[in-house]
This record gives C-alpha cells, structure tokens and sequence, in this order.
C-alpha cells in the first residue's frame, strides 16, 4: 500500500547556511579573479634560468676579450714583420741593382767577373764556397755578395715568420668568431627566456635591477685608506663610472665589461694591466683574505676567475656585474659569486 507521508520539508536555518556559503564562494571566486594572480612557481625557475644564462655569457665573455688581446697582439706582430720585410726588399733591390750595373758593364767588355757570374749562379752558396776557396773572388765584391745573400736569407725569415703569425691571426679570429657567437646565444636565450613572462612580470624583474642599481648611490664604504696611490688614483677613475651600462666586450669610457672597467680604471692611473680577468688574477700580489683587502685592491670572484671587480671598502664590491646591469657597487656577500682572492697593485 502506497505511503501518503507528507515529504519532510527542509529547515530554514540549514537552507540559510547553504546560500550564505554559496555566495560566499561566489564573492570569494570573484575577489581573487580581480586581484593579482598567485606568484607561478615556474617564473622563478625562468628568472634562475636566466641568471645562469648571464652567467655563462659573462664567463664566455672573458673568453672572447683573450682571444681579441691575442688578436690585436698579432696584428701588430704582422704589422712589425712585413714593414720589416718591405724595408729589407727594399735594400735588397737596391743591392741587386748595383750588382747588375757591374755584370752590364763586365758584358759589354767582353766577360764577366766570377763574382757576377756567382751572383747570377742558380746555388750561390756552393759557389761561393768554391770561389773563396780558390780565392777568385775579389775582398769588395766578395763583401758585396756576402751582404746580399745574407739580406736575402733575412727577408725569407721575415716573410717565413709573418706568415706563421698570419695562421695564428687567422685561428684567433676563428676563436672569437666562436666565442661572439657563443655570447649572443647566451644572451638571445636569455631574452627568448623573458619573453615567456607577461608584462608586469618582465616590470617587476626590470625593477629588482633598478632598485640594485639605485642602491649604489647609498653604499656606505667606510673611511678605510687605499691599498697605494695608484690604486686609489685608478679606484677613483672606477667610481667616476658608476650608472655606466654593462655591455660584453667593452672597455669604456662609457660602457663597460668587468675586466673592461679595471683595465680602463688603471689605464687612467697610468698602469697596464692584462685584459682578461683570468690574466688580471696574477697581475699583482696575491691577498687570500678579505679581511685583508683595501679600496683599489682586485677582486676575483668565481672559481674560474671569470669576473672581477674592485674591492670598494666595507664589504663592498665596486664592478660591472652582468648583462642588464650597471657599473655599481654590491656587497661581495650577496652578489651571488664566491670570492676566490684578491691582487693588489701598485
């Protein structure tokens, strides 16, 4: 027999709980459409990715600035060598033109001297020999030939050696071919990189280096005196850089790289010193400490000594730190490098 029980109706109290909370979910859903979306998670493996990018360019960087100081060297060599060949050639026409006046009078006399016939001879050496043996040579013609042949074996050494300095130009330019390319991957990576993250990402990544930058000009550096007057004097030249632009390959006045700004700092105290920042590690005295360091004292960060800065007092580091960023002061601590040593000079 079918049931005629009325159907149980709800209870306000729970039906008023369950629209309370529903909207509440509504309002909720709605709130957090509206504002800032949640940090992605990923965006910081984007930002690391992009850091160690940097990273590498820098270091291959130092790579390209030796093989452009190994280039720039043998240019000069080249240059040297076949100014000097043109100079012997020179001398040795003016030499064969005298000797050949000689055989064209001996020729119209009738004959020509033994020491012309040398001169004219496809192996002059073993004649030579031959001739001052039988001692059918005259002393002044015999001086005469000597000269030329020794100018003669001069250029072939100089034009022998300009061309091995020519293949060595040649692998060097191969070199940073590579190395440029090398860099401008690295560099266009890191852009393909950033350009994966939206807008007010890209913003607040741009601001981060802003506010590094920014805080250069509020770096306490203490009252610590300067390793010597040289190291002050190119420590000064450093500091009248800061706000310039890092830009791979530079050396100033306006635009730097890390070895860039330190070379370009003691050229204008009226040192030199290497290029490279691997080369700059043994330029002067080794100090293992920073406890131990002075304003103007190198410093060499990294284990493969692929960057370098100036120790700027206080735990500070004065450099041209990557990519992106300008010449500025940060302290050693949380610049993200480990120190290795420093040198000082002067």
């Amino acid at each position: 027999m079918a049931s005629h029980r009325r159907p149980k109706q709800s209870n306000p109290r729970y039906t008023g709980v369950i629209t309370a909370t529903a909207a509440a979910a509504v309002a909720l859903s709605t709130q957090t459409a509206s504002a800032d979306p949640l940090p992605d998670p990923n965006k910081k493996g984007v930002k690391a990715q992009v850091d160690r990018l940097y990273e590498q360019a820098t270091q291959a960087t130092e790579k390209y600035n030796g093989a452009k100081e190994k280039a720039d060297e043998l240019k000069k060599q080249v240059a040297t060598l076949q100014d000097t060949a043109a100079r012997k050639q020179g001398e040795l026409n003016e030499l064969r033109d005298r000797i050949g006046t000689v055989a064209a009078g001996q020729y119209r006399s009738g004959g020509l001297d033994p020491a012309i016939q040398l001169f004219l001879s496809e192996d002059p050496d073993t004649y030579l020999e031959k001739a001052s043996a039988l001692d059918r040579v005259g002393e002044r013609q015999s001086a005469v030939l000597q000269q030329f042949l020794s100018q003669q074996r001069a250029l072939q050494q100089q034009r022998k050696e300009a061309s091995q300095k020519l293949g060595d130009l040649d692998a060097a330019q191969k070199e940073l071919g590579k190395r440029k390319k090398e860099i401008q991957g690295k560099l266009g990576e890191a852009q393909r990189l950033l350009n994966t993250l939206s807008a007010k990402e890209r913003a607040r990544i741009n601001e981060e280096e802003d506010r590094a930058n920014r805080a250069s000009a509020r770096v306490d550096l203490g009252n610590e005196a300067s390793a010597s007057q040289r190291a002050a004097a190119a420590f000064a030249a450093a500091k009248s850089r800061v706000g310039m632009p890092y830009v791979w390959g530079a050396s100033g006045p306006s635009s730097f790289d890390c070895s860039g700004l330190t070379s370009w700092a003691f050229r204008q105290a009226g040192v030199t010193i290497p290029r490279t920042s691997q080369a700059q590690a043994n330029a002067g005295t080794r100090i293992n400490s920073l406890s131990a360091l002075k304003p103007g004292d190198l410093i060499l960060m990294r284990s493969d000594l692929s960057h370098v800065g100036f120790y700027a007092g206080n735990g500070q580091i004065l450099h041209a730190p990557k990519p992106g960023a300008q010449v500025r002061y940060e302290s050693i601590a949380r610049s993200g490098m480990p120190f290795m040593w420093g040198v000082r000079i002067g």
